[in-house]
């Protein structure tokens, strides 16, 4: 395959601005992105009115969906068909929460089709990039049954009903759906999810947007929750655990939607490239891949069939890729 073809893709992310939102994107990750609500960068999305532009060479100018309805050599030829469920599948963010988000669950795929006009589920994960010291998360909940569940909703007993578990930066977080959680303000979590926008929210502390209250979603949500919940520990694998070896790929993760890998670049390290397609993420460092100047916040895909990727510098670098 020609190499002129079958290049890096660097992709313009796309930034939200959000109630809970603040100014690191802008300020620690190089976002030209004006307002202190910037909650969300869609780094690398497909996802209607989100979709990344590619910023170089041959497809420069080019959204990722056009990239990926024109060119599936450039993925590995595995969009099969034309329907509504067969686009780019994976999206990946990174959020900075300046307050709490709110308390929320999302549906799976047969749910969201039903309900959510053909939509995607949302199955997603966390890598904790920064948070405060001794700081927690909303995920699980202490319902025993549906019926405990539903009486602890409408009694709006939130003390009672949500689970916050104790996480430090570097931890990885796996959101299956069904769970019940929620990122608190002081996080910046590097996201990867299903290519999906479907959220319901539980509670949201009786906040006004607009001058009035954000919608909640009470009914799906008591349809969605999975109960009783997992465990934390189910959904949790601390930093530790995940301290790989420099220069090295190293999966943190493999289900059934992503595959993700983490990579701390010190001097220089060669990557076969052997997925469909392999997302990747400067999370923290600067560097240059294959001769590209990359920092903290760049975003690219590297195509299918690219061979040998070349990093140089002292960089950490979140990758994904789908199952």
């Amino acid at each position: 395959m020609e190499r002129d073809r079958n290049q890096l893709l660097f992709l313009h992310p796309v930034c939200t601005h959000n109630i809970w939102g603040g100014s690191k994107l802008r300020e620690e990750f190089g976002y030209e992105e004006a307002g202190d609500d910037i909650g969300e960068c869609w780094g690398i999305s497909a996802y209607p009115k989100r979709d990344g532009i590619i910023e170089n060479g041959k497809y420069k100018g080019f959204h990722l969906s056009e990239l990926w309805n024109q060119h599936p050599e450039l993925f590995g030829n595995i969009k099969k068909d034309e329907g509504e469920n067969e686009k780019f599948p994976l999206l990946v963010k990174i959020i900075d929460a300046k307050e709490d988000l709110s308390i929320q669950v999302h549906p799976n795929d047969c749910y969201a089709m039903e309900k959510e006009n053909h939509s995607l589920g949302k199955t997603e994960c966390w890598y904790i990039l920064d948070c405060p010291e001794n700081a927690k998360l909303v995920i699980g909940h202490n319902a025993n049954s549906t019926d405990e569940l539903t009486r602890l909703i409408e009694e709006e007993k939130w003390s009672q009903l949500i689970c916050e578990v104790p996480v430090k930066k570097g931890d990885f977080i796996q959101i299956n759906p069904g769970t019940v959680h929620a990122i608190k303000g002081g996080f910046v979590i590097l996201e990867t999810q299903q290519s999906s926008n479907v959220t319901y929210r539980v509670y949201d502390y009786d906040r006004m947007s607009d001058g009035k209250k954000r919608e909640l979603h009470i009914e799906k949500c008591k349809e969605v929750i999975t109960t009783p919940a997992p465990s934390a520990s189910e959904c949790i694998l601390e930093s530790e655990k995940i301290r790989g070896r420099d220069n090295q790929l190293e999966v943190i993760y493999a289900g059934m939607y992503y595959e993700v890998f983490k990579m701390r670049v010190k001097g220089t390290a060669f990557l076969d490239q052997k997925y469909h397609f392999l997302n990747i993420t400067i999370t923290d460092g600067i560097g240059k891949i294959d001769g590209t100047l990359v920092r903290k916040g760049t975003h690219l895909i590297v195509p299918y069939d690219y061979g040998v990727v070349l990093f140089e510098g002292d960089m950490e670098i979140i990758a994904s890729t789908v199952r």
